[in-house]
């Protein structure tokens, strides 16, 4: 299968101080269950945040399932992420109700305040901005979701001021 073994693969997490137990959990719940790779990806990305390329060729070579496969899965579908995001994610909606109502300005309010563009996380990792297709609440557009709450009616003010004022909490539980 791969280059080296799964039990070769393990050392890289090691020296990342990362601990596979969860991994393993969620590899041997799915052991004999075809066609579960997106599941497992699913489950690894909730247990660890993200899917690095290691935990991705560890994936491939303890469910024997080709590097390739595992690799196309996890970079076509839009869900998965190949890198660690911020404390605080920010999915803005660019479909078409915001996209008329201003999500550009949102958007533009966004990378002012926070110095990140779509796909990036603050140098603090404490957001991170995806612009996403849509959220479903177009009776608010135009609309941001942080973190699972979703804040509507927007306009370039007010999302800077959500922002700052989670930015506030965390500089609160700083002193």
């Amino acid at each position: 299968m791969g280059c080296c073994g799964a039990k070769d693969l393990r050392s890289q997490f090691e020296d990342l101080q990362v601990d596979l137990t969860e991994l393993d959990k969620i590899l041997a719940k799915y052991k004999n269950t075809k066609g579960s790779l997106i599941s497992i990806l699913q489950k690894a990305q909730e247990e660890y945040g993200y899917l690095s390329i290691p935990m991705l060729d560890y994936i491939a070579e303890v469910s024997k399932v080709k590097s390739a496969k595992v690799y196309g899965v996890a970079t076509f579908y839009t869900q998965f992420r190949l890198q660690p995001i911020g404390e605080n994610l920010i999915m803005l909606c660019q479909g078409t109700a915001c996209h008329v109502n201003g999500a550009k300005n949102i958007e533009e309010a966004i990378v002012e305040i926070l110095g990140i563009n779509d796909g990036e996380t603050t140098e603090d990792k404490l957001f991170t901005l995806n612009n996403v297709a849509c959220l479903g609440c177009c009776s608010l557009s135009p609309v941001m979701m942080i973190n699972g709450e979703t804040y509507g009616s927007l306009t370039p003010q007010k999302a800077k001021d959500i922002i700052k004022e989670i930015q506030s909490r965390y500089s609160q539980k700083e002193a």
